[in-house]
């Protein structure tokens, strides 16, 4: 069938499904395949879960509402970049970057929503199946939709610029994630950057962080700059606070975020509130009640305890960010920090970090999981957990005594379910 065939049927339906164990009524289900599994087998259960059509890619099924493609996956992207084209009077924001991504695009939602009709990225879906899946869920009358873009390899954020077609992209940052598919940081630079090259290429708008050097340059006279720079268009002060506190023309906007690296994220929201010409006691109010949530930058009171959960992810860059922030919280203090994945060579190297820091520190820290526990050393204030149940088993949370714990971890780890110990 024909991408303009196919779009005419997703009009008429209530959207896209790729999962029968979700409604699926008046839906066009795609039969995506994966590592684990092939969605072809559940072609039948779709159309009995009330499915308008179903598109297959398996040409010994039989069925008058089966749509044969010659690959499901390539049809839901260029669906996608159909349905994109045709949105009119939509703006198109597009994010990357190495942390902060997911906060950021929350606060912009929540700034633009002030204001216009706005829809964002649901969750993380932000890879090669789920920025198609976000982009079908535009609808024609929305006014702006901020996509997130993830990335593990070099040319991946070129082929999602190329299916979300933005008018305006932003990089959070460059930190050490991914290094195993992106080699080095300089691949992570080059990886987020073709964000940039696409949207100079094709004469889009970047925002663009003036503190950043190697955001730097990429300014041009399409680029919207913001930072604590004097010369920035949107120039902002950090105040010390285990809150980000910050000011902008005079204005002291008090988040719910804890974490100074916050801060470039509140000022990129901040920013772009500014340049859609939202009221800046609208911008501000929006920030003041937006509460972190899905365990980024959590501020939880739990058993007499302060917790700053901010598990969700961890590579060397955001560890050690947390960290430096931790550190300067007042009253007693312990980390639990469990182990980063996805850093191939570099694995070694940047735990070792971690840990000589933490001890330098003289920190209470619990490390959890193989990469730590193999540069097990006596110490004073290192305890080593092959995972977060043989924590848990030793020093439930109750039994930690500090004031104030950070929880971080990468997602697999799921360092979270230690709250659960209290």
């Amino acid at each position: 069938m024909d991408i303009q065939n196919l779009y005419r049927l997703f009009l008429e339906s209530s959207g896209i499904c790729t999962d029968t164990r979700l409604s699926c009524e008046k839906s066009l289900f795609f039969s995506l395949r994966g590592n684990n599994y092939d969605g072809n087998k559940f072609a039948n259960e779709a159309l009995e879960k009330g499915a308008n059509y179903v598109v297959v890619d398996d040409r010994s099924l039989n069925h008058p509402n089966y749509i044969f493609v010659d690959d499901v996956l390539e049809s839901l992207q260029e669906l996608s970049n159909f349905h994109r084209k045709s949105l009119k009077n939509t703006k198109i924001i597009a994010l990357t970057g190495s942390n902060g991504k997911t906060t950021t695009k929350e606060l912009i939602h929540c700034i633009l929503s002030t204001t216009y009709k706005t829809i964002s990225t649901h969750g993380n879906l932000n890879n090669h199946i789920g920025v198609p899946l976000s982009l079908l869920q535009v609808k024609h009358e929305t006014e702006f939709a901020v996509i997130e873009m993830g990335a593990n390899h070099k040319g991946e954020i070129s082929f999602l610029s190329n299916l979300v077609e933005p008018d305006f992209g932003l990089i959070t940052n460059f930190g050490k994630a991914h290094l195993e598919g992106f080699g080095s940081l300089d691949g992570v630079i080059k990886g987020k950057t073709e964000l940039y090259h696409w949207l100079i290429e094709n004469k889009k708008t970047i925002f663009i962080n003036y503190d950043d050097p190697i955001q730097k340059k990429f300014i041009s006279s399409k680029s919207i700059n913001y930072g604590k720079n004097l010369s920035a268009k949107y120039s902002f002060t950090q105040n010390k606070n285990e809150m980000v506190e910050f000011v902008y023309n005079g204005n002291i906007i008090q988040s719910k975020l804890m974490g100074s690296y916050n801060f470039n994220n509140l000022i990129t929201s901040f920013s772009v509130g500014l340049h859609f010409n939202i009221n800046v006691e609208k911008i501000k109010n929006a920030i003041e009640n937006y509460l972190p949530k899905n365990n980024r930058s959590e501020v939880i009171y739990l058993g007499g305890k302060k917790i700053l959960l901010d598990a969700y992810n961890a590579n060397p860059t955001s560890v050690i960010a947390a960290l430096e922030s931790f550190i300067k919280v007042s009253g007693s203090k312990a980390v639990l920090i469990g182990e980063m994945l996805e850093l191939g060579d570099f694995s070694k190297k940047e735990h070792l970090r971690i840990i000589n820091l933490l001890e330098r520190k003289k920190i209470k820290s619990f490390l959890v999981g193989d990469q730590f526990l193999q540069h097990q050393k006596i110490s004073d204030n290192l305890f080593f957990f092959k995972n977060k149940e043989d924590l848990i088993s030793k020093f439930p949370l109750s039994k930690i005594l500090a004031q104030n714990i950070l929880i971080k971890g990468s997602r697999s780890i799921e360092m979270e379910k230690i709250l659960e110990s209290i």
